[in-house]
């Protein structure tokens, strides 16, 4: 299991926000989280990347124990997720090449040659093959998301935590990040947690679904739509 979380109970500012919480998720699985505002989907996942503290039930994230983790081992824990989020949050004055070279070497990678041919393979990966010396302003929301992608794998995560992804991007490039992530997950044994409120998407690339509703989280089976 890359996530395993028994009984928690999970607070924003003190206030109880989910309760009871049984969630797991294996190695490669693909899984969508979905909820009204304000129902707790962005408390989960920051539970997840530990953001917020585990305060109460058992909890484990790729090996590392949540009610364990401190201000060493919170960045061990984050070099084995890659987080995605709505908005791109990437470096205006660097070019894609550079965004990518700065996360590298914030997370401890040294040589350049490795660190040149990493970003080159997950480039490819993502269908920006030759966009290195491309500005994040001269290349599209989706291309931009593309890169945010391929700097969240930089690390080889076992989960990709992706909080509203595609909530800025047009309907077919909303799809094509989809698949994208979803072809990664099936290629690289990498388990995705994908946060949306667009349940067109859901219809169109059905996935096993989890819901935050009433302060719990349901599978799918459990609850209606």
């Amino acid at each position: 299991m890359v996530v395993d979380l028994k009984e928690v109970d999970i607070f924003q500012g003190g206030k109880l926000v989910l309760e009871k919480v049984n969630l797991q998720i294996s190695k490669g699985e693909f899984v969508y989280l979905i909820g009204k505002t304000g129902s707790g989907k962005s408390s989960l996942l920051k539970t997840l990347y530990a953001a917020l503290p585990l305060e109460k039930g058992r909890g484990t994230v790729a090996g590392f124990d949540l009610a364990k983790l401190n201000r060493k081992t919170i960045p061990l824990l984050r070099r084995k997720l890659g987080i995605v989020f709505q908005d791109f949050n990437l470096l205006d004055d660097r070019s894609v090449e550079d965004n990518l070279l700065f996360a590298l070497k914030a997370s401890g990678w040294k040589d350049q040659n490795k660190m040149k041919q990493r970003i080159d393979e997950l480039l490819k990966k993502v269908g920006l093959e030759g966009k290195n010396g491309h500005m994040p302003h001269t290349i599209s929301g989706g291309e931009q998301q593309r890169v945010v992608i391929a700097r969240a794998l930089l690390n080889d995560p076992e989960l990709i935590i992706a909080d509203e992804p595609t909530g800025n991007l047009d309907p077919e490039t909303s799809d094509d990040i989809l698949l994208l992530l979803r072809k990664l997950a099936s290629e690289n044994n990498t388990a995705v947690l994908f946060a949306t409120h667009d349940y067109r998407i859901l219809e169109s690339f059905p996935a096993r679904i989890l819901r935050c509703h009433d302060r719990r989280v349901f599978d799918e089976d459990e609850v209606m739509i």
